[in-house]
């Protein structure tokens, strides 16, 4: 007997009913994290954060990376909702989507693998003013991914600045060492 696609129950606000919901009909064509995404998880944490505030909300992370800011913002809303955010990374949390995992709960966050970098610039060809003041706003938006990585992970500020300067992939077991996650999955 075949399975096919799986459903689950959802109740929207507002609704007597829940529906029967196709849990791949958003993901199936999810290459990065954009605006419209973004929106939908911070108002899903909000929402169910408002909800119950008394059971933790669950992040499950497999990503190359994606526009630092609106991850940030996702990690705003975690860091904002009351109840805890377990990050779970299943496969790789690469470049901001370790900064998303590293956001969770602290004792809350497993892993398998994770990769750790600055953040990059697309104003490659811009004018020169433009590509000035992107890369003021960069450096600063670097010093605070930075120091929440440090105060996240109690790894010494000069650790994590040297890391961040080239793509540095972190098996599970170093991952957890670095102070990135709390658990290790099987590798």
């Amino acid at each position: 007997m075949p399975i096919g696609v799986p459903k689950v129950p959802f109740q929207s606000p507002g609704e007597e009913d829940a529906s029967w919901v196709d849990i791949w009909c958003d993901l199936s064509d999810i290459l990065e994290v954009d605006s419209d995404l973004s929106n939908q998880i911070i108002g899903l944490m909000v929402y169910l954060s408002l909800e119950d505030d008394s059971k933790d909300l669950y992040l499950f992370i497999n990503s190359l990376g994606g526009w630092v800011i609106l991850e940030v913002a996702i990690y705003d809303t975690m860091q904002f909702v009351q109840p805890n955010v377990q990050t779970i990374c299943m496969g790789l949390a690469a470049s901001i989507g370790s900064f998303l995992l590293v956001g969770g709960e602290i004792t809350k966050r497993y892993i398998i693998k994770v990769m750790i970098h600055q953040p990059a610039s697309s104003f490659y060809e811009a004018p020169t003013g433009e590509f000035i003041l992107e890369a003021e706003e960069m450096m600063k938006l670097r010093e605070t991914i930075t120091r929440v990585y440090v105060q996240r992970t109690g790894t010494p500020l000069w650790v994590v600045f040297e890391d961040m300067e080239i793509d540095v992939f972190m098996l599970a077991t170093e991952s957890q060492a670095h102070g990135i996650v709390d658990h290790v999955g099987v590798e």
